[in-house]
């Protein structure tokens, strides 16, 4: 069927529904279970309804549905990627067809980051009207059909909520019934989806006239009170946001004030300047909607995509509270779900270009300071996957060495870790510098490293202990230990800890002796992995129950 088939390839897409129609005659369907998540969302600390201002993205790209929808990649020269995952805090993914259902690459690669994925369910013009008073001028029935039928879409398909943006005028009936259907719809939502969300886009007034308000009011408040959260518009002056932040109350981190990155219309910052609005919406402590970020791949272009991307969450990544990592193991090989080339064991195993964000891995904070630092995703050298991390600085004059933060950690330290570290040393002086991996404490005064006997080490930070060759029982899992290949560096370590909290890892980099000169560093990072050492050393268990379906041979 072409819904779920590209009539020129044979290869799954994902798709979306058009009409009531569709998606009142929607219900599973095995040719459509390729676009099952496949990813659980994974913890992270805060959670979610903590107190803080959140971030959210909406994703809108020409039309939606271009290279995304092959759901097992395609050979796309450089696509669009997002991967400043530990920065937001919720994803929309946005089209103007009814019923937008996320590609499931998207909430794959949200989900292995901790970030829930939302939908949009979207009527617009006079063909929108119509769709409206089908299901929501008449009777209780009609609106808790559409409800339903959402929640089930969201539950089968494993993503997170919905995003809805009607932007048509109402009917006094229609309207009449629209904040019962919201409240059902969360409460669907909620029941079928655990911390599944509902969030309103700030267009119908109470009495059905479509004005966008900038903020929430009177006119508006009836339908944010039915939901998770309402979405702004994006006209909005100062005075907007300061009476926002007194109506919305106790509720005042359910408001996102919607930014366009395109800054179309009377608008605050935009493009690089984005700061400016979300300096201003932060002030307020609301929360924010980042409207079509995707503005520096479609107006910068391609060709410096990755380093002005960087550039673009740099800028913001003040005003954007970063996440926490809060499971063990950790795992990475830093690809972004794209490449030039594949590279498996650090060789390159097949040249071309490939697109595939399910098989995005876990995203490291992409640190950035002028001049000083920077992170980056570097794809012409890789150990697995399409990319490495290529960290880049100087160790300043009389210092020994410079601490580049990987990851915010916020989990218990089992008694006993190993990490592993493959890298590749560039650069003009790659004998002067050596690199390691640093762990970072919660300040404790209960945490120790190694044996009681030992004193706690200042900072809480710890330098983990070279292991030359793997322990016994291990030599498979860490097997490069101390080898590596293909030009590469292999690194095992072990820590001891007791009664700690983990706090950041680190890339370690260090030269061999003092000097008043600022040394330079390039260096590749190819895998990180933290292990509790306890499950590692615990018996794999076994797969079972194995099956295989959709078979297409080509």
């Amino acid at each position: 069927p072409a819904r779920y088939f590209d009539t020129r390839t044979t290869e799954p897409i994902s798709f979306f529904l058009s009409g009531l129609e569709e998606l009142l005659a929607w219900k599973p369907d095995g040719n459509g279970d390729f676009n099952i998540s496949s990813v659980p969302l994974a913890k992270r600390q805060p959670p979610l309804h903590s107190k803080r201002p959140r971030t959210l993205v909406c994703h809108d790209m020409r039309g939606g549905y271009i290279e995304d929808r092959f759901i097992q990649g395609s050979a796309t020269r450089n696509p669009y990627v997002f991967y400043h995952w530990r920065y937001i805090d919720i994803f929309v993914y946005f089209s103007h067809h009814t019923v937008t259902i996320p590609p499931v690459c998207w909430t794959n690669a949200a989900h292995r980051n901790g970030v829930p994925m939302l939908g949009t369910f979207i009527t617009e013009w006079t063909d929108g009207e119509k769709l409206c008073e089908a299901f929501l001028a008449g009777g209780e029935e009609a609106y808790h059909a559409v409800s339903e039928q959402l929640a089930r879409i969201a539950q089968h398909y494993r993503f997170d909520g919905w995003l809805i943006n009607l932007e048509n005028t109402l009917s006094a009936a229609a309207v009449g019934n629209l904040s019962r259907f919201l409240r059902h719809l969360t409460a669907e939502v909620h029941r079928a989806v655990p911390g599944g969300l509902v969030i309103w886009y700030d267009s119908i007034l109470q009495n059905g006239t479509l004005r966008w308000q900038n903020e929430l009011n009177e006119e508006n408040r009836v339908f944010f009170d039915a939901c998770d959260g309402l979405f702004t518009n994006y006209n909005w002056k100062e005075e907007h946001l300061e009476r926002t932040r007194k109506l919305a109350g106790s509720r005042h981190i359910d408001v996102y004030v919607g930014i366009d990155v395109f800054a179309r219309g009377d608008v605050i910052g935009g493009g690089f300047d984005t700061d400016k609005s979300l300096r201003l919406i932060r002030q307020h402590g609301l929360s924010a909607a980042i409207f079509a970020p995707g503005w520096v791949y479609e107006h910068l272009g391609e060709e410096n995509f990755l380093q002005n991307e960087n550039k673009f969450w740099g800028l913001l990544a003040e005003y954007l509270p970063m996440h926490s990592i809060c499971t063990l193991p950790l795992t990475t090989s830093f690809s972004v779900g794209m490449g030039t080339s594949r590279f498996l064991d650090g060789k390159e195993e097949e040249a071309g270009p490939w697109y595939d964000l399910s098989v995005q891995e876990i995203q490291p904070l992409y640190q950035e300071r002028e001049g000083k630092l920077s992170t980056s995703c570097y794809l012409q050298d890789a150990w697995c996957g399409g990319s490495s991390l290529r960290v880049q600085g100087t160790i300043a004059p009389g210092e020994e060495r410079e601490a580049v933060r990987l990851f915010s950690l916020q989990t218990p330290a089992p008694p006993k870790l190993f990490l592993t570290l493959l890298y590749k040393l560039e650069g003009p002086h790659p004998d002067e510098i050596t690199v390691s991996l640093e762990l970072t404490t919660w300040d404790s005064e209960t945490c120790l490293e190694g044996n009681i006997t030992s004193l706690p080490e200042p900072n809480s930070r710890h330098h983990p202990r070279f292991l030359p060759a793997p322990p016994p029982g291990l030599a498979k899992l860490l097997a490069a230990c101390g080898s590596g290949s293909n030009g590469w560096t292999s690194r095992c370590y072990e820590l001891e800890l007791q009664d700690c909290s983990l706090q950041d890892l680190s890339l370690l980099v260090s030269r061999h002796q003092p000097s008043p000169q600022e040394t330079p560093f390039t260096c590749l990072l190819g895998e990180v992995r933290v292990l509790d050492a306890a499950s590692v050393e615990a018996n794999s268990p076994q797969v079972q129950n194995l099956a295989a379906s959709q078979l297409w041979w080509q």
